[in-house]
C-alpha cells in the first residue's frame, strides 16, 4: 500500500450515525452528495483532454478499455454496456474490464484486485493496440490490477487514463492523462461506493456520452442510432422521425421498424 494520504479513507466528517433519525441522516448524507458535482467540475479541463484524444483515436478504429475493481469496476463495466443501446455503436468500441471477471460484477472476488500481471493479460486477450484507450477506474487509486495493466499499456504506446479520487496515487502514476476527482471523506467511513462512486460515474457518463456526440451518435439533443428494444423506445423513436419529417405516427412508426433506427428512417425516406 503506498503511502500517500488517502482521502477517501479518512474518517466521516459525521459521527454517531447509528444515533441519529433518520431525517437526520438523510439530510448529512445529502449534504456530502452535494459536494460531488463541484468536485467534477474541478477535473473538467484533464476530462476534455482525454475525450479529444479519444475521439481522435476512435476515428481510427480505436476502443476504449476502462479497467477496475470492485465498485469503480462495476462502474466501468455499466457505462460500457450502455453504449450500443443508447448510440447504436457495436459492442467492442467501448469496453468494461472487471478484476474477478462477470463473478465481481455480483460477489466480492477475493484478492481479484492484488495481481499486478492479470489486467495486462486480460487486455491482451482483447487484441490491444496503439489505437486503443485504457482508463483505470479506482477510487483509491492503488489497486495493483489496475496499476500493473496502466504500465504495461503505457510500456507498449497505448493512450493510459486514470479516474481517482485521490491525489497522487499509484494508478495515476502510470497515467497520461490523470483525473483525480477529490470527493473528501466518505459519509460512511470508507465508503467509496458513495461520493466516490457517484463521481466516477458521473465522469464516466461525460466521457462516453460526449465521445459518442462527437463521433455523430447523436443528432441535436436526439439519441438518433438507439437500438429499438421495448415499446418505450419504439415509440420514442417514432416521435422523433415525426417531428424530423412531420410524417403521421403510423407511417413514421413503419419506417422505424423497417430501418432500425432513427437516422438510416430519416436518411432513407429523405433518399427517396
Amino acid at each position: 500500500m503506498s503511502e500517500y494520504t488517502q482521502i477517501s479513507e479518512q474518517s466521516s466528517l459525521h459521527d454517531n450515525l447509528d444515533k441519529k433519525s433518520v431525517l437526520e441522516l438523510l439530510t448529512e448524507m445529502n449534504e456530502e452528495d452535494r459536494k460531488v458535482p463541484l468536485a467534477v467540475a474541478e477535473v473538467i479541463p484533464q476530462i476534455e483532454l482525454l475525450v479529444t484524444q479519444i475521439v481522435e483515436r476512435m476515428k481510427k478504429g480505436g476502443r476504449i478499455f476502462y479497467i477496475g475493481a470492485g465498485t469503480s469496476g462495476r462502474l466501468g463495466v455499466l457505462d460500457a454496456s450502455e453504449i450500443p443501446p443508447t448510440f447504436g455503436m457495436p459492442p467492442h468500441f467501448v469496453n468494461g474490464i472487471i478484476a474477478g471477471g462477470e463473478t465481481a460484477l455480483r460477489n466480492a472476488v477475493e484478492d481479484a484486485e492484488d495481481n499486478l500481471e492479470k489486467g495486462w493479460d486480460e487486455l491482451i486477450e482483447k487484441k490491444i493496440n496503439s489505437n486503443d484507450i485504457v482508463i483505470g477506474v479506482t477510487a483509491s487509486g492503488t489497486a495493483p490490477y489496475v496499476v500493473g495493466a496502466l504500465r504495461k499499456a503505457r510500456e507498449n504506446g497505448i493512450l493510459t487514463a486514470s479516474i481517482t479520487c485521490n491525489p497522487g496515487s499509484p494508478v495515476a502514476q502510470e497515467a497520461d492523462i490523470k483525473i483525480e476527482v477529490v470527493v473528501g471523506p466518505e459519509f460512511v467511513t470508507g465508503s467509496t461506493r458513495l461520493k466516490s462512486g457517484t463521481a466516477q460515474k458521473l465522469i464516466l457518463n461525460m466521457i462516453s456520452t460526449i465521445t459518442m456526440i462527437q463521433l455523430g451518435r447523436v443528432k441535436g439533443n436526439k439519441m438518433v442510432n438507439m437500438q429499438l428494444t421495448n415499446a418505450k423506445l419504439v415509440d420514442r423513436g417514432t416521435r422523433m422521425i415525426i417531428d424530423e419529417l412531420g410524417l403521421d405516427y403510423e407511417k413514421a412508426k413503419n419506417i422505424l421498424l423497417i430501418h432500425g433506427s432513427v437516422k438510416k428512417a430519416v436518411d432513407a425516406y429523405r433518399a427517396q
